[in-house]
């Protein structure tokens, strides 16, 4: 995919959109070259790249960073950037700025904000001078601490009706795309069907509009896994398979040999 429009597209076929989230110019262009419609630089980095334990850390310049490196290993993907917490929230006008920064410095074509309340303005004052914005409800990782935890959410009538109500909010505020994480199956499905933009879902099941899952979680570079992750590979195993046999051969003196030597 290469603009919005074809996400409109997508969802008027019924045809299923995927997505990765990924950080690095290498993975990029693996997406790029394997045919993802689209590539999400998530602020997840803050766990997956940096090793902290909740994406509240990652600034805006170490999004703008490392969504420039993505660009460049796919620059015919749709490309959507996470504004980081507090990137957006103090005011409408910080949030123009910051998501103006971001489609400037980086090539991106979109941001993710998560949340409503405020989002919804800014979303409309975004939209409304070009900037295309993806939402994100359900868990949303910038409200861990409110959340007490990594845990689904939409569990309760009330919670689910608020999910489904910000949902359309949303898409009145001028959203192209909303993710739905961690949300049980059937609430997906209704506010799919609710929706003319297309759902993206990570932990939503089957029935959203297109699936994302991060890079590293995918092919299996980590030993656990969220329950909604399905590893395609286990590439962490054989990359340390990998390390631990050049350990052993340079340490035995059979590497390198002649073979690799000028």
């Amino acid at each position: 995919m290469k603009d919005i429009t074809q996400f409109f597209k997508a969802k008027e076929l019924g045809q299923k959109i995927t997505m990765i989230s990924t950080y690095d110019y290498w993975s990029a262009k693996l997406c790029e070259e394997s045919g993802i419609d689209a590539i999400l630089v998530g602020d997840s980095l803050g766990m997956v790249i940096q090793g902290n334990n909740s994406t509240l850390p990652v600034s805006l310049d170490e999004m703008i960073y490392h969504a420039k490196a993505v660009r460049k290993g796919a620059p015919n993907t749709f490309i959507v950037v996470d504004m980081p917490f507090m990137s957006y929230h103090t005011s409408v006008e910080e949030a123009v700025k910051n998501a103006g920064r971001v489609i400037k410095e980086s090539g991106s074509n979109a941001v993710k904000l998560e949340g409503a309340g405020i989002v919804l303005e800014i979303t409309k004052k975004l939209v409304s001078i070009g900037i295309p914005v993806m939402g994100h409800l359900g868990l949303t990782p910038q409200f861990i601490n409110l959340f007490g935890g990594y845990k689904v959410q939409g569990k309760t009538i009330d919670s689910r009706k608020r999910i489904l109500e910000d949902a359309q909010a949303l898409e009145e505020s001028g959203a192209f795309s909303i993710v739905l994480e961690a949300v049980p199956s059937d609430l997906a499905k209704t506010i799919t069907d609710s929706l003319k933009i297309p759902t993206i879902g990570i932990g939503a099941g089957k029935d959203t509009d297109g699936q994302v899952l991060v890079f590293h979680d995918l092919i299996g570079i980590f030993e656990k896994t969220p329950k909604f992750v399905k590893r395609y590979l286990e590439a962490g195993k054989l990359i340390k398979q990998a390390l631990s046999s050049y350990n052993q051969e340079v340490k035995d003196g059979k590497f390198p040999t002649d073979e690799y030597s000028y």
